[in-house]
Formats: structure tokens, sequence, C-alpha cells
């Protein structure tokens, strides 16, 4: 019965910052409204996962990791050192794909993917 994801909603303690980070860090262009809209292109995938609460994968205190699908890593890589964004975590490969970790003004893990 379930279509996709509708929407991932979070409080923020300096909103303006926030959005600003997510902006010119993720390119996310954020709207009047607070949000945008971030269509699904050809070949992506929104995975829904539990951890269990003492998983070390992502900080046991954050309670929801983000995980944004990228088209180039090595573009993402490039652009964080731009900006001097640090890596939280080196960058690892699988046989899912390749994968870094930054953090966002409030020290949110968020991790970034190519598939």
């Amino acid at each position: 019965m379930i279509k996709g994801f509708g929407g991932i909603f979070w409080r923020t303690k300096n909103l303006e910052v926030v959005k600003k980070w997510y902006n010119e860090v993720l390119m996310i262009e954020i709207n009047d409204w607070n949000g945008t809209i971030i269509k699904p292109h050809e070949g992506n995938e929104t995975i829904f996962s539990f951890f269990n609460e003492q998983d070390s994968y992502f900080p046991t205190e954050q309670q929801v990791m983000l995980n944004f699908q990228v088209h180039d890593l090595n573009d993402m890589l490039m652009h964080l050192e731009h900006l001097d964004i640090p890596l939280a975590k080196p960058l690892e490969s699988s046989e899912l794909g390749k994968f870094i970790w930054i953090k966002d003004p409030e020290g949110r893990l968020i991790e970034l993917w190519e598939k």
C-alpha cells in the first residue's frame, strides 16, 4: 500500500544556518517554506532500514541518519574539499557502492552514497 516516502521532517536549533549549509554543501535549494522537493532520478532507490539502538554504524545518540545518493562521489569529494568540509569517516567501498560521511552544522552524521 505504500507508494514511497512523502518527506523527511525534523526540528533544528538554527534554521537559517542549517538551510544555508544544506544549500552550499549539498546543493539542495531550500525554498521560502524551509524545504525542497527532491524528485527521483532513473535508477535512484530509497532504502528504509532499522538499526539496533546500540549499532555503531552511526552515532547512537542520533535517532535518524540521512543518506543521499549522489551521481559522482569523486565530484562530491572535490566540492567538499573546496568548501573545507571534513569527512567524518573515510571513504568505504563495498558491493553496495561507495560511501562517505560528513556532519551538518548541528553534528548530524550524513551519509553520501554512489551506487
